[in-house]
């Protein structure tokens, strides 16, 4: 886990939801069927990739504020309140 993450994690991600959601689309096939589709996504994505658009600087230069440690706050945070209710 990254100790500064670009964008916080939502809910649905701390949660699972969003993982479990994945494995069930790859297991049905949906994925598989709905891969043409994305192909015009995929090949901007690439592009964008290949100018540096998802580098750091070009990350720190959209963000409107700073990145910060939540994303490994959560895990902490769950820990020390488990800590707290066990002791």
């Amino acid at each position: 886990m990254r100790f500064f993450r670009y964008r916080k994690p939502s809910v649905k991600t701390i949660l699972g939801l969003t993982k479990a959601k994945k494995r069930v689309k790859r297991k049905t096939g949906i994925t598989a069927v709905t891969r043409p589709a994305r192909t015009v996504t995929n090949f901007k994505r690439r592009v964008k990739r290949k100018m540096g658009y998802y580098s750091a600087p070009a990350k720190l230069m959209r963000a409107k504020k700073p990145p910060t440690p939540v994303g490994c706050l959560v895990p902490v945070v769950l820990v020390l309140i488990i800590t707290m209710l066990l002791v």
